[in-house]
């Protein structure tokens, strides 16, 4: 047991830096769930679309000689139109968030395989954002994480500065009360449409940025993100809390990294690829439940002010 346990905690740490490299890549995908969901109280499923979609456009970029950061780009104004078509279906056509975001899921596999002409295309012999890291002496997978948490600390700060400004507060204000927000003359599609497209353009960006990091790019890549995006975020908001929009913002990137180093652990403990969910699922539960259970003087009087 003792030889097990040791083998299970070498491995372990053998891939905490490849684990930590893609959690952080794939940090930007939970904030574009965080978005609409924390927000501006939008379920929405675009981000499974918009994040391979991110990745399909820059990886045909990146093959037509567009460089490295453009690419990144384009595969993020992707997934700005994205989410953009989502929010403006459900607020033209008064389909519900969520019937809107599968809709538009749905046809942005179509629209994923017209543009890569086939399942999954290889872009290892085009230029990279991570390609620099013999230049700067460090290994492939230190200079990914030194890019992806320099990206996530630039984008941090500037939503954090953002949603303190008279228009952020306007942003949030339509999240917490869209009757009142219109009655102080804020566009309620205006935001809405903005907010969704924004939180589709990080879900591009990220796939943008896993198309480099991984060399190729995959029709299916997005397939089950928005389930590991949500279970990152609920993890996240258990360890950081969301009372305040720094914490708010940063239980995205907290919850990745906590998350997929909960997977990789499994992973390191021999567990079966099917029992995954399962751990995850339990692993969620039991933050959710923690701040429930209280032992002792405290728990009975809110029971008690319950039933009155």
């Amino acid at each position: 047991m003792i030889d097990y346990i040791a083998n299970t905690f070498s491995t372990f740490l053998q891939i905490v830096p490849a684990t930590l490299a893609q959690s952080l890549v794939l940090s930007f995908v939970v904030l574009g769930v965080m978005i609409p969901f924390r927000m501006l109280q939008f379920p929405d499923l675009t981000s499974e679309g918009a994040y391979p979609l991110g990745g399909c456009v820059s990886a045909v970029a990146l093959n037509v000689g567009v460089p490295p950061i453009p690419a990144i780009l384009v595969g993020a104004g992707a997934g700005f139109l994205a989410g953009c078509s989502t929010a403006l279906i459900h607020l033209r056509f008064k389909i519900h968030t969520l019937l809107s975001g599968i809709i538009v899921t749905t046809m942005l596999y179509s629209i994923n395989l017209a543009v890569l002409g086939k399942s999954n295309q290889s872009v290892a012999n085009a230029n990279s954002i991570f390609e620099a890291a013999d230049a700067v002496g460090l290994s492939d997978t230190q200079f990914k994480i030194c890019v992806t948490a320099c990206l996530a600390i630039v984008v941090t700060l500037a939503l954090v500065w953002y949603l303190k400004t008279e228009k952020g507060i306007a942003f949030r204000s339509v999240g917490a009360n869209p009757d009142m927000a219109e009655a102080q003359g804020i566009s309620v599609w205006f935001a809405t449409v903005g907010g969704i497209g924004v939180a589709g353009a990080f879900s591009g960006f990220s796939g943008a940025l896993m198309t480099q990091s991984q060399g190729f790019s995959d029709v299916n890549m997005g397939l089950g993100i928005l389930i590991n995006g949500l279970a990152a975020l609920i993890i996240g908001e258990a360890i950081v809390g969301r009372s305040s929009v720094p914490r708010q913002i940063l239980a995205p990137f907290v919850g990745a990294i906590a998350y997929y180093l909960l997977v990789s652990l499994c992973l390191s403990a021999n567990m079966p690829p099917p029992n995954l969910k399962l751990a995850t699922g339990l692993f969620v539960l039991i933050m959710l439940a923690l701040p429930t259970l209280k032992f002792g003087r405290g728990a009975a009087p809110a029971r008690e002010e319950v039933r009155e």
